[in-house]
Parts: C-alpha cells; structure tokens; sequence
C-alpha cells in the first residue's frame, strides 16, 4: 500500500515562461524507457513478483522502497511539464478567435488536442509508455543489474534535457532528480556488490555521478541528499541499512537511511486554461455542491444524496 502525502518531494520554481517544446523534451523524462515511469513500474513489478523474500530480505526492501520513491519522481515531472504548458496558448473562451493557434508549432501536439495542456504518459515523441519497458527476470542479480543499467540511463537522459532547456523550474527539477538518481545507482551497485562479491562500483562513473557541474544539485549535496536513502514506511523495510551503509563513493561521508520521507514542499496550484474549459468547464459560475447532491439522489438512489449533502455541509 502506498501512503501519498500532498507534497513535492523538493520546491519547484515559477518558469522562466511558456515553453510548449521544452515540456516536450522533458516528456522523456516521464514516459521514455529510461524515464520515471519505467523506474516506477520495474521496480513496483519486481518487488510482487519477488520470491524468497524473508530469506532475501535486504533486497526486497530496498527495491519495494525506492519503488515508492519512483512515484513521487513522476509527481515532480508531471508538474514540470504542466507548468511550462501553462499558458502556451492565449486565452480565451471564444473558439471562433483560434485561441489554440499558437498550439500549431508545438513538437507535441496531444498536449493540446487529446489533454488540457498538461503532462501524459508518453515519451518526447509522443510514444505512449508501454509495459514492455519493464524487466523482471526473476533473477534477483540480473534484476539488479538491470536496475542499475536503468538508473545509468535514465541520468544520462536527465542530463541531456537539462542542457536542451534554461528554464528554471525544468532545470530545479532535473537537479533534484540527478541527486537522488544518483543515490539509487549507487545503491543497487551495492547491492550486486554484497550480492555477488563482485566490487560493482567500480565501474561508476557510467555516467559520472559527480553533480559539481549543475547549479541546481548543489542546495540538495550539501543538505547530504546525495548520501540520504528515505524509508517510505512508518514500520516496514527497515533491513535496507543492511545494503545502504558505509561511504559514499565521491566524499566518503557515511550513508544515511532516514526513517520516513522529506519534508517535501508545497504543490503548485496550477492556472486555469479556459479555451480548454479546464479545470470546471464553460458554467463553473454555475457549479453548485447542492445541484451536484441532488444529481447524486436521482442517479444513486435516496441514500446517496443523503451522504452527499452531509460531505457538502461539512464542507462548509
């Protein structure tokens, strides 16, 4: 079970402005094979799927855990995208004055025509995610080196959009997430270290985890981000100190498993785009918790309306 906190992981910047292609790109970094999807869905898949699991106990919690990070990695990206689309278009009401003609030069077009200028699961190409991008063999070593593969390529793909844009929050964002995709690349290397008895961290850098050379990490390293593994549970997983310990590869200062999840920050309240009548529609001066309780009845029966109009009242 999964317990979701109406919080970002980290703070997320006003944009620099409209930028239609720059959510485009940053799209990969959502639904790409290598994006936060996949992370999300492979990880989530292995942990069912994992047998023996009291006698290999380290590894299960640290892969059912970082699962659980996944998802507040795709929460980060998703606002990303949907605050650059963010007023892409002029708006306006009137479909007769083309207010989605600026939308015509944009790389992505299903962000206008098939959503409400928001963030979709798909990649920069507009390839729809797909389950094929999970792996799980089965094979808890290979699983594991394939999650480590997967954590390399996704932070080669995060580098490459953070140098297609400038803008601030889609660059605050990659920074956050090049931090702690660099806290799991190092985590599965040492699991296959303990594992196999095979000194995997020598092969990092594949990429260079060193961050030194992206503004937006430095807030986060020097906070220890980079050497903090969160537990997402008030009582569970609590053997991945048995994987997550010793020094970290860079500045040798000591890993850290901190019991619960961040502090995070305050989600952003995106603006309405009414051209797309989104989010209430063309009468949201017309909306009316009682209309839609009386709806309720009709539809439902007596008893719903009743435990409608008891949520509008308290409401109140």
């Amino acid at each position: 079970m999964i317990l979701r906190l109406d919080r970002l992981m980290t703070a997320l910047p006003v944009p620099a402005g409209p930028d239609a292609n720059a959510a485009a790109a940053v799209q990969e970094l959502m639904g790409g094979k290598f994006g936060e999807m996949s992370t999300l869905m492979n990880y989530t898949i292995q942990s069912f799927n994992f047998r023996g699991r009291e006698k290999m106990r380290p590894f299960y919690d640290l892969i059912a855990n970082i699962a659980a990070e996944e998802y507040a990695h795709i929460e980060l990206v998703s606002y990303t995208i949907n605050m650059l689309l963010s007023g892409t278009t002029t708006r306006g009401t009137d479909p007769a004055e083309t207010p989605l003609e600026d939308a015509v030069d944009a790389r992505n077009s299903y962000h206008f025509i098939a959503s409400g200028q928001q963030a979709l699961p798909m990649d920069s190409q507009g390839n729809f995610w797909t389950g094929q991008n999970v792996f799980s063999s089965g094979n808890l070593k290979l699983d594991l080196l394939h999650n480590f593969f997967l954590e390399c390529g996704a932070r080669a793909n995060k580098i490459r959009v953070y140098e297609m844009t400038s803008d601030p929050t889609a660059r605050a964002m990659v920074g956050f997430l090049l931090v702690r995709g660099g806290v799991h690349i190092v985590a599965y290397a040492r699991a296959l270290e303990k594992l196999s008895g095979v000194p995997v961290g020598k092969l990092l850098p594949i990429p260079e985890i060193v961050n030194k050379k992206f503004p937006e990490t430095r807030p986060h390293e020097a906070r220890g981000e980079h050497r903090i593994l969160y537990r997402f549970s008030p009582d569970d997983y609590k053997r991945i100190s048995e994987i997550w310990n010793g020094p970290h590869p860079e500045d040798n200062e000591p890993l850290i498993v901190h019991d619960g999840p961040p502090e995070g920050a305050p989600v952003p309240d995106l603006d309405e785009e009414p051209q797309l009548t989104a989010p209430s529609g063309p009468d949201a001066e017309t909306y009316s918790p009682d209309m839609l309780a009386d709806y309720a009845g009709k539809i439902f029966g007596a008893e719903v309306k009743a435990q409608a109009t008891r949520a509008v009242k308290a409401s109140k």
